[in-house]
Formats: structure tokens, C-alpha cells, sequence
């Protein structure tokens, strides 16, 4: 009996490991690469393009037959992680594989004829979490673009989308308030792979030209699964989401960040999980914050004190603050983007006398920036209430969804992730 429990255990364990999701690069090195067979390379990556043995894909192409490694190019963060946010990375040489590295995140965004001169196809491989502020997905549309004016190929090494491929919240970028958090014309949730995604910029011709566009997708994954869902091994694409989780809160308090008054987390050890300040009552905050009865969330009181604070905030110093931390019970259900300004709205009734978006004016065009319109702001500003900006905030999301329906690689359920291209 002990022998037949002990071999059912491991034909378990054996179905779950076969169902780990392969990301493309996998999916590319079984196929002994053959799409890249006798081509000269360039890698666009982060430590987050691994395999699921957590080996880079770096060092993957530049091991691979038939395939020459010519270049590496590295978004914020640099391809190997070694900078901050925020900060310009410099070109230099990759010392694991004697490799040219070019930065994307200083002098320039988009590589320039001189950086594609040597190269047959680009190939872009980096974790992303389905957010428009979060700058990757910005890397890869301008790398398309660059590809497309001159006349190079570009490859998509599929990954997960860590929110899973439903959830889609906001509204589309603006005229005039288009920038590196807000590249293109999509919702701030936008539901779609890195690979569906760069379908979805191609084919409704939202970069300059269009790019030779290959997708190597995943295996095993459908629209269903969140990260953990996947089997797959994280690595953080960058400091601040060191964990998929953390790829659910950022949207929750990402746009409230940029008014540089309150403490989300970064610093200490929930990097976006909390509302805090120096001036707030915890115990009443949570309490108000529950009253709302706001689906699929709920409120914690919290008091701690940031580890290290990384800007000039004016409530973002290593003091100790006071505040609610933000706790998801039911993913599908939560409205993850309006959750910040409920807070907004409950700490305007609190203390009507903060003025808080007066408080530090010189951050307006950004907070405009990542919500792609000055309308949310100025909406909600007259009366601090989610109502006035609710309709306006949701109007695109629907449409959105139907028109990026065509672009899907996945399906939802057991069919395995697969379906036909149009």
C-alpha cells in the first residue's frame, strides 16, 4: 500500500511539472532554432528572459547552432539588471559573452540604423506585466518600429502576461499625452502576451511602418492562468517587482505614486501593496476603506517605517507612516486601477484641508502622462469623487477587448493555449 501511494505521489508531481507553461525560447531551442538558422542575432533582453532552468536566453542564442549573436540591447535596467530606475545605461561590452551591448534607456529608446547594421533579425525576450506605465512593452513597440524602417526582421519570444489575458481596465491614450509610459493608443490594463500585443501594433498600424513580425509562442499556456498558474520560475524584470504579485498592485497605486505625497510601499517590503503617510490615522483609514465595500478588495490598518526612499517625495522620507495595505481577494472582480482614487476620495473626506493634488503641482504633467489624458485629473479634482471619472476612465476598455480578440495566440481552458492565425 505504501509502495502504491508512493507511485501515485510521483504520477502526480509528474503531471504537474508536464504543465508548466515552455515560454517561446524554449519553444525555439526544441525546434532546434530553425527560425533563426544561418541569421546574425540581436537580443533584446532583461535577467527576466530565462528558460524555466533560470538559464538566460543570452547565453541560450549565443550557445545556439547555427546562430550568430551579434549584439545585446537592454531596456531600463540594463540587459544583465544592473541599474536603477530611472537611470541611463551606457553601451558596453556583455563580459559572459564578449557580446556589444547597446542601451535602450539613455541617449535614445529605439535602435538606430548603425546599431541594426550588423544584425538579420532582432529578437525580443523580457517579462512584462500587462501595464501601460511599466516601460518594456514601450522597448519592444519602438524596436519594431525600428526594424520595420529598416528593413530588419523582429521576433517575439512569448511570455506569460502575469494578470493572465482578461483583465483589461481604462482608457486609451490621448493626443498630446503620449510618452514612454503611455507609448501607444491602449488601455492601462491591456490583456495581451508581449507577442499579442506586438500583433496588435502591427496590425492596427500604431508604430511607423510595419514590421516582418515573428511570434514564438508559449506552449501549455491559456488566458486563464496568472504567473503562478504557469510553473514557471520568476525572475523580477525589475527592483521593485520582486514577485508576480507584485505585478497585481502596481496598478493599484502606480498612477497615485506619481503625485510623490504618499508612500506605496516602495521602500519597504510591500513595493505598492500600501497607502501611507506620516499624517494618516490607520485604524480609521482601514475602517473607511472597508465601508466601501469595493469588490474583490480589502484593507488593512499598517504603520511602518521605509528602509530607503527613492525620490524627494514630499511624504516619501525615511519616517514612519500610517496607512491601509491593500489586500486582493478576488482578482477577476477587482477594479485594480480605480482602487487608488478611492483612497484619494476617503482621504479628501478625512483631511479636506491636505489639498492634495496641490500640494506638489510640478507633478501634474506626469500623473497626466501614465493616466494618458489630463480628463481623469481634472474630472476628479471638482469633487474627489470616483463617480465623476468612472465612465470616462472605463470607456475604451470594452472596444479594446473585442478589437485585440483578433490578435490572440491563446485560447482560455484545456485546448493548450493554440489558435489558428489570421
Amino acid at each position: 500500500m505504501k509502495r502504491y501511494n508512493l507511485l501515485i505521489i510521483m504520477l502526480l508531481l509528474a503531471v504537474v511539472a508536464g504543465a508548466a507553461v515552455k515560454p517561446g525560447i524554449e519553444v525555439l531551442r526544441d525546434g532546434g532554432f530553425r527560425e533563426l538558422q544561418g541569421k546574425r542575432v540581436g537580443l533584446v533582453t532583461n535577467p527576466s528572459g530565462v528558460d524555466n532552468n533560470l538559464k538566460s536566453t543570452v547565453d541560450i542564442l549565443n550557445e545556439a547552432p547555427g546562430v550568430e549573436l551579434v549584439a545585446l540591447f537592454g531596456p531600463e535596467h540594463g540587459v544583465r539588471g544592473n541599474a536603477h530606475a530611472g537611470d541611463a545605461v551606457g553601451d558596453e561590452v556583455d563580459p559572459a559573452t564578449g557580446v556589444k551591448m547597446y542601451s535602450l534607456y539613455g541617449k535614445t529608446h529605439k535602435p538606430t540604423p548603425e546599431m541594426l547594421r550588423d544584425i538579420d533579425v532582432l529578437v525580443y525576450d523580457i517579462q512584462d506585466i500587462g501595464c501601460r506605465s511599466y516601460t518594456f512593452y514601450a522597448t519592444m513597440g519602438v524596436c519594431m518600429e525600428a526594424c520595420a524602417e529598416n528593413g530588419k526582421e523582429f521576433m517575439v519570444l512569448d511570455r506569460p502576461n502575469p494578470l493572465g489575458g482578461n483583465k483589461v481596465e481604462g482608457n486609451l491614450v490621448e493626443k498630446g499625452y503620449f510618452s514612454f509610459v503611455s507609448k501607444y493608443a491602449i488601455p492601462y490594463l491591456y490583456g495581451l502576451t508581449p507577442g499579442e500585443l506586438a500583433r496588435f501594433l502591427n496590425g492596427e498600424h500604431l508604430i511607423n511602418g510595419e514590421a516582418k513580425l515573428t511570434v514564438i509562442r508559449m506552449e501549455g499556456w491559456t488566458r486563464d492562468m496568472k504567473f503562478r498558474d504557469t510553473g514557471m520560475p520568476w525572475v523580477a524584470p525589475s527592483p521593485q517587482i520582486p514577485a508576480p504579485e507584485n505585478a497585481f498592485f502596481y496598478p493599484v497605486s502606480g498612477i497615485l505614486g506619481e503625485l510623490y505625497i504618499f508612500n506605496t510601499g516602495i521602500g519597504y517590503t510591500l513595493p505598492f501593496e500600501c497607502f501611507a503617510a506620516s499624517w494618516i490615522d490607520a485604524e480609521a483609514l482601514a475602517e473607511r476603506m472597508n465601508a466601501l465595500n469595493l469588490p474583490g478588495m480589502h484593507f488593512r490598518p499598517i504603520n511602518y517605517k521605509p528602509f530607503f526612499a527613492l525620490s524627494v517625495a514630499v511624504d516619501q522620507s525615511l519616517q514612519e507612516v500610517h496607512g491601509v495595505q491593500t489586500y486582493i481577494t478576488d482578482f477577476d472582480k477587482a477594479n485594480l486601477v480605480l482602487t487608488q482614487f478611492y483612497f484619494l476620495q476617503v482621504i479628501h473626506d478625512m483631511y479636506p484641508d491636505k489639498q492634495l493634488f496641490e500640494q506638489n503641482p510640478k507633478r501634474y504633467a506626469m500623473f497626466d502622462k501614465v493616466c494618458g489624458t489630463k480628463e481623469i485629473r481634472e474630472r476628479f479634482i471638482k469633487r474627489y469623487r470616483v463617480e465623476d471619472i468612472e465612465g470616462y476612465f472605463n470607456k475604451d476598455a470594452n472596444d479594446f477587448k473585442h478589437r485585440s480578440t483578433r490578435y490572440y495566440l491563446y485560447h482560455k481552458g484545456s485546448d493548450w493555449g493554440l489558435v489558428d492565425l489570421p
